[in-house]
C-alpha cells in the first residue's frame, strides 16, 4: 500500500500534514507520539519580526468548531530557524513554514531568508491585510494575489505554497491568479471570518471583535471549495476546513485534495493526526485501493 505523496516536487511519506497555527512547533505533540508519522508539519505561522499577539480573549469555541483572533503570536523567522528548525530536522516529516506579512517587502525577505534553510517547503497566508492598501487582505482581490505571488516567488528558491481565503466571492479565480503568479501549489481552505457575543454583556466575546472560524461547521464550505478549485487548476492541493476523522480526509481528497492538513481537530483530540490517518488506511484497505494517491479527485459527479 503506497501512502507517499508528492507536492510541488517534495515527496510525504503519507498526505497527512498539521495546519498551522495549530500545532505550534511540534515540541509538545512530540511529547505524545513521533512526528515521524507525519507527511509534514506547518509550523505556526511566521512574521519578519517576533510577534506577540492580540489580546486575550483570543478564542471561544463555537457550534462545531471554534473563532479565534490570536493575531500570529510567534517568535520570529529568526528564532524559528536558530531554534526551532533543527529539531523539526530530527525526523522525517517534512517541515514547510508558514509565511505572514504585512507588505509584499515582508513576505520576499521572510522568502529569501527561509529559503536558504533547511525548510522543505513555503506556505504565503495572504489572509493577512496589506496595510499599503487600506488594510485590505491580500487574499480577497486576484489582482492582488497575482502581484504578490509573483513577487515573493522571485525570492523563493523551495516550493511556494499560496494559502487561499475562503471570504471571496470566487474562489476559482483567486486560484488562477496564484497560479499564474507561479505558485506551486495551492493549500485551503483558510478560516471563515465570524463573530459572536456575549448575551449577557452585549459585547463580543473576542478582543479582537472577529475571528477565523475553524473546526467541523467549515468543512462543506471546504469541501465545495477544494472540488471547484480542482476543476480549473492542476496544480497540487493540500485541502483543510474541519478535518477531524478519516472519512472527512477521504472525502477531502475525493473533492480533489493531494493531501490533507488537519487544524482545530489536534485541540480535541492530540492524536488525531495519527487516528485520521489510520482511517485513511483503513479505507484503501476496505475498497482494495492500493495507492493513496488514487484518491485523489475520484468523485463521481455525473
Amino acid at each position: 500500500m503506497n501512502m507517499k505523496v508528492n507536492i510541488a516536487g517534495v515527496e510525504l511519506n503519507n498526505p497527512i500534514i498539521t495546519a498551522s497555527g495549530t500545532y505550534g512547533f511540534g515540541r509538545e505533540y512530540g511529547e505524545l507520539y513521533s512526528l515521524n508519522e507525519l507527511g509534514a508539519i506547518c509550523v505556526k505561522g511566521l512574521t519578519l519580526l517576533p510577534r506577540e499577539g492580540n489580546p486575550p480573549p483570543r478564542i471561544t469555541e463555537t457550534y462545531g468548531g471554534i473563532l479565534n483572533s490570536v493575531g500570529l503570536q510567534n517568535p520570529g523567522v529568526n528564532a524559528f530557524i536558530e531554534y526551532e528548525l533543527p529539531e523539526l530536522k530530527k525526523y522525517t516529516c517534512k517541515v514547510i513554514a508558514n509565511m505572514a506579512g504585512n507588505t509584499i517587502e515582508d513576505y520576499c525577505q521572510m522568502a529569501e531568508r527561509l529559503s536558504d534553510s533547511d525548510v522543505d517547503m513555503l506556505e504565503m497566508n495572504i489572509s493577512c491585510p496589506n496595510v499599503k492598501a487600506g488594510g485590505v487582505a491580500f487574499g480577497t482581490n486576484a489582482d492582488t494575489i497575482l502581484t504578490i505571488t509573483k513577487e515573493v516567488k522571485k525570492y523563493a528558491k523551495k516550493p511556494l505554497i499560496v494559502k487561499l481565503s475562503p471570504n471571496v466571492t470566487d474562489i476559482t479565480e483567486m486560484a488562477k491568479a496564484a497560479e499564474q503568479g507561479g505558485a506551486d501549489a495551492l493549500s485551503l481552505i483558510n478560516t471563515l471570518l465570524g463573530m459572536a457575543i456575549d448575551i449577557k454583556t452585549r459585547r463580543p466575546i473576542l478582543a479582537n471583535v472577529t475571528g477565523g472560524l475553524s473546526g467541523p461547521a467549515v468543512k462543506p464550505v471546504a469541501v465545495r471549495m477544494i472540488y471547484q478549485v480542482r476543476q480549473c487548476t492542476n496544480l497540487p492541493i493540500i485541502g483543510m476546513g474541519g478535518v477531524t476523522t478519516g472519512d472527512d480526509a477521504i472525502e477531502m481528497m475525493l473533492a480533489g485534495s493531494n493531501a490533507i492538513a488537519v487544524g482545530t481537530a489536534n485541540f480535541m483530540n492530540p492524536y488525531a493526526c495519527v487516528d485520521i490517518k489510520k482511517g485513511i488506511v483503513d479505507y484503501m484497505e476496505k475498497y482494495n485501493i492500493d495507492d493513496v494517491n488514487d484518491i485523489s479527485g475520484k468523485v463521481i459527479v455525473k
